[in-house]
């Protein structure tokens, strides 16, 4: 998961008295929290898509939508559901995608056949849409420049304690068969988290709105979200389907309508001043190039995330648990490697650290596909350990300074637009690499393989998806010569600019 703010400055605040630090403090608790539930129900659910797919007899298509379909649908709403927070107030959008986001994990938690669950996902990321790019924009609205590093450097914690809770809470939830339930209490956990924010949200979170009245771009809207689908429904029924012919003719009309959404986005930024997306930020080199890295780096992540959980668990036979255990590693290196990279490395090494990144966990992967090769059906987790550790010191030296790195030639105005378009082209490229899975993995494992012979075909298949994993680190090492030699840093403590405070006190404070 990833987080987005809007591009307006926001502007009411709570007072500065001790009451309001109280009332900001358990703000700032509350949408830590829906996010952390957000990340966790990303990696929550990969760990218990073999179980889903035994007990409910859903087809691999169906598989991979579950997990593409709240990409996609996240990846789709993200900008909108910022400019909606802009419009109608942070808050008041917090409180709708907390809600809604907790009525589509009990339709989750409650579904009856793998289509329900597949709609009720996209629910969930639609949902989460509206809740996620508020967070940001709720933090912006109550703390003062000064206090944000601390705060910031609070959401990376969360970030990695999500990162390694997820797959082991659903490996334990899988595992015990609560009420006999099997896998529905993966979501059905969101339930009560999701109405305590509802409630708390409503009380302590201060309500801010765009200092001008904006419009919502609803043409564009429209535009993105066909043509994402457009590209992504083809790549992840096309092999089930034998690739027919409109198959081929969508994913060529997906970029028509791409171009579509750029010229309009021109003619509409000309007019009024309210396109959806900022098309002036794509002349700024190393923001472009940022964007081509976010995109190609959520590829590799939507293809190795999934397909590794089906080849622990249906290939090689280990329970959810054991599967959810195999991961720790991984999580603590990226962990501790994103610290050390924001804290020690990108200050005097800048760019070299997040190429570096790219390189190691290249050689992860390929350390990973010779111990595959080498041990077979018989390996164990901890022969996994090496290469996931490799793996996620790389991803951890990219993660934490990749957005700071992004951002750091964009002219200050832009900096919201910037930030909501970079985590939605990763949403984007998830969900890209989610569909990816049905050529790279799911075409060399043959549906009608059983018995002895799965085990094999899930390994090769494995084998065959990370070395599509490790050509994409190399060509994001390549595009990563494009961003700033020396990364913008944001010190803890420093003063707000004074224009900017100005500018504040000259805002008017919304309704």
């Amino acid at each position: 998961m990833t987080f987005t703010h809007t591009p307006d400055t926001p502007t009411a605040r709570p007072a500065p008295d001790e009451g309001g630090d109280r009332r900001r403090w358990f703000a700032l608790a509350i949408v830590m929290t829906a996010a952390f539930m957000d990340l966790v129900d990303v990696t929550i659910v990969n760990i218990a898509v073999p179980s889903i797919r035994r007990d409910e007899g859903a087809s691999f298509s169906q598989i991979q939508w579950i997990t593409a379909g709240y990409a996609l649908a996240f990846a789709a709403g993200l900008i909108t559901g910022g400019r909606l927070g802009d419009i109608h107030g942070r808050k008041r959008l917090f409180l709708v995608g907390i809600g809604g986001f907790t009525v589509a994990s009990a339709l989750c938690g409650f579904a009856v056949n793998p289509e329900m669950l597949v709609a009720s996902r996209v629910l969930q990321g639609a949902m989460a849409a509206l809740m996620v790019p508020q967070v940001l924009s709720i933090v912006h609205a109550t703390f003062p420049a000064h206090e944000r590093g601390k705060v910031f450097g609070l959401f990376g914690a969360i970030v990695g304690l999500g990162a390694v809770s997820g797959p082991l809470l659903g490996a334990l939830l899988t595992e015990w068969n609560l009420f006999g339930l099997e896998w529905r209490p993966i979501f059905l956990i969101n339930l009560p988290v999701g109405i305590a924010g509802l409630i708390l949200g409503s009380r302590f979170i201060t309500e801010s709105k765009a200092p001008r009245a904006l419009k919502l771009d609803l043409v564009g809207v429209a535009l993105v979200t066909l043509g994402l689908l457009m590209l992504i429904y083809p790549l992840t029924r096309g092999r089930e389907l034998g690739w027919p012919l409109w198959g081929h003719v969508s994913m060529g009309g997906a970029l028509v309508v791409l171009a579509l959404l750029v010229a309009y986005e021109r003619r509409k930024s000309a007019r009024d001043g309210s396109p959806l997306v900022e098309l002036s930020l794509f002349k700024v080199k190393s923001f472009a190039a940022g964007i081509a890295v976010q995109t190609v780096f959520g590829v590799g992540l939507g293809v190795f995330f999934l397909v590794w959980t089906l080849y622990m668990q249906e290939g090689l036979g280990w329970t959810p648990l054991r599967a959810g255990l195999t991961g720790v590693p991984f999580s603590l290196a990226v962990s501790t490697a994103a610290g050390i990279s924001v804290q020690k490395l990108v200050p005097r090494f800048g760019r070299k650290v997040l190429q570096a990144g790219a390189l190691v966990m290249a050689a992860g992967v390929l350390l990973y596909i010779w111990e595959a090769e080498r041990y077979g059906l018989a390996i164990t987790p901890w022969q996994m350990v090496p290469p996931l550790a490799v793996m996620g010191v790389g991803m951890g030296l990219i993660v934490a300074p990749l957005t700071d790195a992004v951002l750091s030639q964009v002219p200050r105005e832009h900096a919201g637009a910037a930030s909501g378009l970079i985590n939605t082209v990763q949403q984007m490229g998830n969900a890209l690499g989610l569909g990816l899975v049905s050529v790279v993995f799911f075409g060399v494992v043959d549906d009608h393989v059983a018995g002895a012979g799965l085990g094999a075909a899930y390994a090769e298949g494995f084998q065959n998806a990370l070395g599509w994993v490790a050509a994409v680190l190399g060509l994001i090492f390549l595009l990563m010569f494009a961003l700033p030699r020396r990364p913008a840093q944001h010190l803890e403590g420093a003063a707000e600019p004074e224009t900017a405070a100005a500018e504040r006190e000259k805002e008017p404070t919304p309704a």
